[in-house]
């Protein structure tokens, strides 16, 4: 029987299946087990030094998710909320208010999508790919700074879009409903005689939002009685292009979304439209993968980003004057050019030895706070810096059904000096469908430079930050019952030091401080099951709890609970996907106890109705609960409430299909 080591170097010379083109049927043949970004090759789950979810295109369709935050809120240990601008996600207790997802690293096909100012994973609408693009997304919960240095610090998310040549024509994409959102997308791919593939991609999507939303604490006459009107509007566009011939693959992607905020954060003008957000990500990139003669796999990678964000925060500076308005601005720019080169080799038959390299110069930070009209210009910082970094990691087949996972990354940045994190995984088969992983590892993350330089009139700078580490310990189990159920269940524990956090000074300006220790402790649990009828469920508990220096943290929920049921209906074309969310108690900033929650989505999905058409229909928050998340320290509202029952219709059409 092969090593480990040896199936994982065989696997590695796959490509990745698009799972997108395959039936319901097929699916319902077939488990997922393969995952690239828990050691950037391709292996099996069960032989992945982490705990691992799968989120394929068929889930994404047939339950009808939108935006990358819903995908995410199905995973075990995520919880996601919306404060009407942004979507952030705390992981296995961890979500520190004022963080942009800073702690979790978010790929695109391996491509590094947190920016160099804010590091912040964009997950909702402002994700620059879209959904129908995705072929799958691998969760990859843990430490993962010992191959992917700085900001994968809880997990990393590596989103796998559909792969060039996927499509042979032409696709479109047509949907509407609630909040008077529209939103189209045109797609076209191919493969040329001489062996090029390709596929491009263009998207846009507006939304109304709500045109009236209540904000209790601005519920006075002087400001509209607490009532937002059509401040919620959102939009975005986005452009995917991506060619391969033979080893070579090249992808360029452009996302632009603006989102107007209803919320009057920062102590900006209540009921007032000039305020939003513009957050755009570009860039390209350049792969290369060739695996020689000898077994040995050469990748290498260079690209480009660029990204800027606009915010515009209207200001009554003069509190005897509310009507005198003045619009102050917060801009940013940062670009950034990288490389990175991987080895990977089979030696001495049991060990799978990893080697690379990856260095990125951010030779443009820059961050601006200025009054437009007067002009007046409170921020002006422009910077630069570079990181090197050297990894090295063996897969190594103690025997047949054990393998150890050991790895160790030294990243070196100009301002802070090195950091070194190990990680260490021991894989061991008792029976053929049983996995027992014991894990550990560490991880960093360097303050960015909006934490450091950002400083203007209500919020200070602080340029002694240094950077924050975790230490994690997980036992996780995995066993499979034939193609049809797979169960898994961890327990965890993380321990965080030097946490950066905002905080309001005692003066009430906002300021980034590293606070003390935090311990979360939980465990997590899965259950999958695909029957060749068609059917299929899944669910997912997770206990969590976290302390302060032996004080119980009481803004996270301690427990998450999600259940999905696919039904199908006459025939496996047509299905019913039922989504239930529960969330429970958590407390908000001021110390209110927020309600727990149960939220029901259900959506329709046809396949091929007619000759290439797929047509879906959607009920999000299908019993209109009323539920909310906490607000941030910029927000005044204790508690910002969600939308109640909204749905959507969705139609596609593949020109030539039969």
């Amino acid at each position: 029987m092969p090593s480990l080591a040896v199936c994982a170097q065989e696997q590695q010379q796959q490509q990745p299946e698009d799972l997108s083109r395959l039936s319901l049927e097929d699916l319902m043949k077939m488990k997922v087990e393969s995952v690239y970004g828990a050691s950037k090759h391709l292996q099996k789950v069960t032989s992945a030094a982490a705990s691992i979810t799968i989120i394929t295109a068929d889930e994404i369709r047939r339950y009808g998710y939108q935006t990358l935050g819903d995908i995410l809120q199905n995973v075990p240990g995520f919880y996601i909320t919306y404060d009407r601008n942004y979507t952030f996600a705390a992981v296995r207790g961890f979500g520190p208010q004022g963080d942009y997802n800073s702690r979790i690293l978010l790929l695109v096909d391996g491509h590094r999508i947190n920016d160099n100012i804010y590091d912040q994973a964009l997950l909702g609408t402002e994700f620059p790919v879209d959904v129908d693009l995705i072929d799958r997304v691998e969760i990859i919960q843990g430490p993962s700074s010992s191959i992917y240095g700085s900001n994968a610090f809880f997990g990393v998310i590596n989103v796998i879009t559909r792969k060039a040549g996927s499509l042979k024509g032409m696709q479109a994409s047509l949907s509407g409903g609630s909040l008077t959102t529209g939103y189209a997308r045109f797609t076209l791919g191919g493969e040329t005689k001489s062996g090029w593939k390709g596929l491009f991609s263009g998207s846009m999507q507006s939304s109304q939002g709500q045109q009236n939303l209540f904000f209790s604490e601005y519920n006075s006459p002087a400001t509209n009685n607490g009532i937002a009107q059509d401040a919620d509007h959102d939009r975005f566009s986005q452009l995917f292009a991506n060619a391969s011939y033979k080893d070579l693959t090249f992808q360029i992607v452009y996302g632009s979304r603006q989102k107007q905020v209803p919320t009057a954060s920062f102590g900006t003008v209540f009921n007032s439209s000039q305020e939003h957000t513009v957050d755009s990500h570009g860039y390209f990139d350049l792969d290369y993968e060739h695996t020689f003669r000898n077994q040995l796999t050469l990748s290498a990678r260079t690209y480009v980003d660029d990204y800027w964000y606009t915010g515009d925060y209207p200001y009554a500076y003069d509190p005897q004057n509310s009507s005198q308005v003045t619009l102050n601005r917060d801009y940013s720019n940062g670009a950034w050019w990288g490389e990175e080169i991987k080895l990977s080799k089979t030696v001495f038959r049991h060990h799978l030895i990893t080697v690379g390299n990856e260095f990125r110069d951010n030779f443009h930070v820059l961050q601006q706070n200025f009054d437009v009209q007067p002009y007046y210009s409170y921020l002006n910082d422009n910077r630069s810096s570079q990181i090197y970094a050297f990894y090295v990691q063996d897969e190594y087949s103690i025997r047949h059904n054990l393998l150890l996972t050991a790895g160790i990354r030294h990243d070196q940045d100009g301002k802070f000096g090195g950091s070194t994190n190990p990680r260490l995984g021991l894989i061991y088969n008792p029976l053929e469908h049983t996995t027992l992983k014991f894990l550990y590892g560490t991880a960093f993350r360097a303050p960015n430079a909006y934490e450091l330089y950002y400083g203007m009139a209500s919020q200070l700078a602080n340029t002694s930050l240094r950077p924050e580490t975790i230490r994690t310990a997980e036992v996780v189990l995995e066993q499979y019952f034939g193609n049809t159920y797979r169960l898994s269940a961890s327990v965890f524990q993380n321990k965080l030091n030097n946490l950066i956090e905002q905080d309001t000074t005692a003066g009430g300006m906002l300021q980034y401080r590293n606070a003390g220790m935090e311990t979360a402790r939980g465990t997590e649990m899965a259950f999958e099951a695909k029957w060749s009828s068609g059917f299929a469920a899944q669910a997912n508990y997770t206990y969590e709890h976290v302390t302060d220096n032996d004080v119980d943290v009481g803004n996270i929920p301690s427990h998450l609970l999600n259940a999905n049921l696919l039904v199908p209906i006459f025939s496996r074309k047509t299905t019913a996907g039922l989504n239930l969310h529960y969330v429970s108690t958590r407390y908000s900033l001021a110390g209110t106890r927020v309600p727990g929650f149960i939220t029901t989505n259900l959506t329709f999905f046809r396949e091929q109705l007619f000759s290439g058409t797929d047509l879906s229909a959607s009920f999000y928050n299908l019993f209109n609960v009323t539920y909310g998340y906490p607000g941030g320290p910029e927000h005044l509202e204790d508690i910002l409430y969600q939308n109640g029952r909204t749905f959507r219709i969705k139609l596609s059409y593949t020109f030539g299909a039969h």
